[in-house]
C-alpha cells in the first residue's frame, strides 16, 4: 500500500471504511511485495499442462500455515496475505484474483467458484456457481434440425456463457469471515497486472495449441503477436484493463463488475457476437446470488470427508466409490512396485461405473432437481452402497445401469456422457487453523473465449446435458433451464480424523469429470495407503466415467493393462492432466503437496 493510503488508513479510519466494500476490521497496513525471484521460483517448479511436460516436486513443509496453488505467484500472494494478519478467505480472494491473470485459461473474475471453510467449528459451504441466464431454456444447445449441437459449436462464442459467480461468493465469504480489508486484497493482483508478469510454459503452451481464442479480436491482442504466435515464454506481459476493473471493485464492491458499465459490457460481448450469440442480461447480473449450503459430509473408515454438496456431484460419487471398495474384497496390495495394482484398478474403476451411473441419473442443481428418496445422503447410505458393491465381480460389467437409493423413483433420463475441462484449485491452512478448499472455473480452456476489459468470460453453459430429454422425451435432471446451477464435477475436500475431530487435509484438483477420480486417489493415496500429500499426488491417474478404463499414459507396465484387459476392461491410456492441490496436517505442522503435472507450488512458513 502506497505511504499516503497509509497516511489516510491512520488519520481517516471511518471514510476509508465507507470507500472498502465489505471490509472487516482487522490490521491495516498490508502491501504487496512481488517477489523478486519470480523467474526462479516459476521456472524450478513449472510443469507444462497436457503431454508437454512432467516435473516431479519434492513436496513442502512448513509450521503454521500454507498455501497450495496453481501457480507460484498466486501462492505468494497468499503467503503474503497470512503474513499480514489475513485469514484463510482473505488469502483465497488475493490467490483467485491473481490466477485471473497469471492463469487465464482456468478460472477468474468471469466464472464461478465452490469455496469449502472450516472455521473451526464447522464446515461451511459458499455455491458461487454460475446461473443460466433467465432467457435461456432447455433448447439451447439444439441445432435447427433438433440434434446437439457439438462441445465446441456450442462453447466457442455467446450462447454458453453463464452469470458468473465468483466475486459475489468471495464477498460473502469475507464479509463472514475476512480479517483484511477487502480493498487490501486486491493488490497482488492489481500490481501484477500493472507492471506485468512472465508468460509461463503452461499458458505458452496452451496459448500455442489454441484454435478458437483468436477468433475473438480482444483477446488475440492481447494473448499473441503480430505474427499470430502466442507471445514467448518470459515474456513480460501486461493487462491494464484487468487493473481497473480490479480497482474499482476494490473500491466499490462487486456491484462494480455486476451493474454498470463492465456489465454493459459483458452483455454486449454476449449477446453481439456474430456466429453464437447468447442470452445474458444486465439483469441477470444484478440479480446473482451466491448460496450458502449445508456441506456434505460422510464418514469413511477413521475419517469424516467433507464436500460440497448438489449442485456438484463431486462428493457424493467420490463417497460413493470409498464406500463400495470397503465392500468389494481386495485380493491383493492396492500398490504393486509403488504403482496401483491391476487388482486394484479393476475394483476402483467397477465402483466408478456404478457411481457414475447413478451420477448421470440423479444429479442435478437442488433447487430443480429433487433428491433421490428425499435425500442426498440416500445415495452414499451404507446400505445402499453395499447393495451396489456387491454387483463388483470378477470382470469388468463395462457399463453400469443407476441403482435406486432408498427405492427412490427414477423421474429422470440418464444424462448422456459429455465432455468437461477446465479448473484450478486452492487449498489453504491459515495460522489459526481455519481452512479453504476451493475449486474455481471458467469451465473449458480459456472459457467461451470471449475476452472483455482483461477477463475471459466462462462458458458454464455447456455443463448442461446439450439434451433436454431422451429418444422417449423422459427429461434429463442436468438439463437448461433459467437461473439453474449446471452440474460440477469440482471436488473440493476437507478431511477430519472422525474421533478427535481435528482438521487433517484439505484437497481438490482441476479436470473436468475425472476431478472426481483425481481426489479420490489422492484420498486413498493420503489416508488408506500411508503416502505423503506429494507422494498421492504424483501417483498415475486412473478412473471410468462408465465407460473405458482410464489409464495416464505412459505411467501402467504393459503387465497391468493386460491383466486389466483379460478381467474385460476396454483399457485406454490418455494424458490425465489433474492439478491436485493438498495440505496435509502432519506432527511437525503442515506438509503440502503439488501436481507434477502443471505449474503449482505449495508455501508457507
Amino acid at each position: 500500500m502506497p505511504t499516503d493510503t497509509r497516511l489516510i488508513v491512520r488519520l481517516l479510519p471511518t471514510a476509508l471504511a465507507a470507500l472498502l466494500a465489505a471490509c472487516a476490521s482487522a490490521p491495516a497496513g498490508f502491501r504487496y511485495q512481488p517477489p523478486a525471484d519470480e523467474t526462479a521460483r516459476v521456472e524450478k517448479y513449472i510443469a507444462p499442462e497436457a503431454a508437454s511436460g512432467y516435473a516431479e516436486k519434492p513436496g513442502w513443509s512448513t509450521k503454521r500455515f500454507a498455501v497450495a496453488a496453481a501457480n507460484p505467484l498466486a501462492t505468494d500472494a497468499g503467503v503474503q496475505v497470512l503474513k499480514a494478519g489475513g485469514s484463510a478467505i482473505d488469502a483465497a480472494i488475493a490467490v483467485q484474483l491473481v490466477l485471473t491473470l497469471v492463469e487465464p485459461q482456468s478460472s477468474g473474475i468471469g466464472g464461478g467458484a465452490f469455496v469449502l471453510h472450516w472455521n473451526g467449528q464447522a464446515v461451511e459451504a459458499f455455491d458461487g456457481r454460475e446461473t443460466a441466464p433467465a432467457a435461456a431454456d432447455e433448447n439451447l444447445f439444439l441445432k435447427a434440425d433438433g440434434k446437439p449441437m457439438s462441445f465446441h459449436e456450442g462453447v466457442v462464442g455467446g450462447r454458453s456463457v453463464g452469470t458468473p459467480g465468483t466475486l459475489r461468493v468471495l464477498q460473502m465469504a469475507h464479509q463472514q469471515h475476512g480479517k483484511l480489508p477487502w480493498g487490501e486484497l486486491f493488490q497482488p493482483a492489481i500490481t501484477l497486472a500493472e507492471q506485468g508478469f512472465k508468460v509461463s510454459p503452461r499458458l505458452h503452451t496452451l496459448l500455442k495449441g489454441e484454435k478458437f481464442l483468436k477468433l475473438d479480436p480482444t483477446a488475440a491482442a492481447y494473448f499473441y503477436q503480430a505474427d499470430g504466435e502466442p507471445h514467448p515464454v518470459g515474456t513480460l506481459l501486461k493487462n491494464p484493463p484487468l487493473a481497473a476493473v480490479l480497482r474499482a471493485v476494490a473500491s466499490q464492491g462487486p456491484d462494480a463488475f455486476y451493474r454498470g458499465d463492465v456489465a454493459r459490457d459483458m452483455v454486449a460481448k454476449v449477446r453481439g457476437h456474430v456466429t453464437n450469440p447468447g442470452t445474458l442480461s444486465e439483469a441477470d447480473l444484478q440479480g446473482y446470488q451466491p448460496k450458502k449450503r449445508e456441506a456434505l459430509c460422510s464418514d469413511w473408515q477413521r475419517w469424516r470427508l467433507c464436500g460440497f454438496p448438489p449442485p456438484s456431484s463431486g462428493h457424493i460419487a467420490i463417497a460413493q466409490m470409498l464406500g463400495m471398495l470397503e465392500h468389494a474384497p481386495a485380493q491383493g496390495a492396492p500398490l504393486e512396485g509403488g504403482l496401483p495394482s491391476a487388482d486394484l484398478l479393476h475394483r476402483y474403476t467397477e465402483a466408478a461405473r456404478l457411481a457414475f451411473a447413478d451420477r448421470a441419473m440423479y444429479l442435478g442443481d437442488p433447487d430443480f432437481v429433487a433428491a433421490p428418496a428425499g435425500d442426498w445422503r440416500s445415495l452414499i447410505a451404507p446400505e445402499y452402497l453395499k447393495q451396489r458393491a456387491a454387483l463388483i465381480g470378477g470382470q469388468s460389467m463395462k457399463v453400469a445401469q443407476p441403482g435406486t437409493p432408498g427405492g427412490a423413483r427414477m423421474a429422470h433420463a440418464a444424462m448422456p456422457e459429455q465432455v468437461e475441462y477446465g479448473t484450478s484449485h486452492i487449498s489453504i491452512v491459515d495460522g489459526d487453523g481455519r481452512a479453504v478448499a476451493m475449486t474455481t472455473t471458467i469451465e473449458d480452456q480459456f472459457g467461451s473465449r470471449q475476452m472483455v476489459r482483461g477477463f475471459l468470460l466462462n462458458n458454464e453453459l455447456t455443463d448442461f446435458s446439450f439434451a433436454p430429454a431422451d429418444a422417449q422425451g423422459k427429461p434429463i435432471a442436468n438439463r437448461v433451464q433459467p437461473g439453474k446451477r449446471p452440474r460440477s464435477s469440482m471436488s473440493p475436500t476437507l478431511v477430519f480424523d472422525k474421533a478427535s475431530g481435528q482438521l487433517l487435509m484439505s484437497a481438490g484438483s482441476p479436470g473436468g469429470a475425472l476431478i472426481i477420480h483425481y481426489t479420490a486417489k489422492t484420498l486413498l493415496g493420503t489416508l488408506a495407503w500411508g503416502l505423503n500429500a506429494q507422494q498421492a499426488i504424483s501417483l498415475p491417474n486412473f478412473g471410468s466415467t462408465n465407460g473405458p478404463t482410464l489409464l495416464e499414459e505412459k505411467r501402467f507396465p504393459a503387465a497391468t493393462v493386460e491383466a486389466l484387459k483379460a478381467r474385460g476392461h476396454e483399457v485406454r491410456e490418455t494424458a490425465m492432466t489433474s492439478g491436485l492441490q493438498a495440505i496435509q496436517r502432519v506432527p511437525a505442522g503442515l506438509f503440502g503437496g503439488a501436481d507434477p503435472r502443471r505449474e503449482g507450488i505449495v508455501a508457507g512458513e
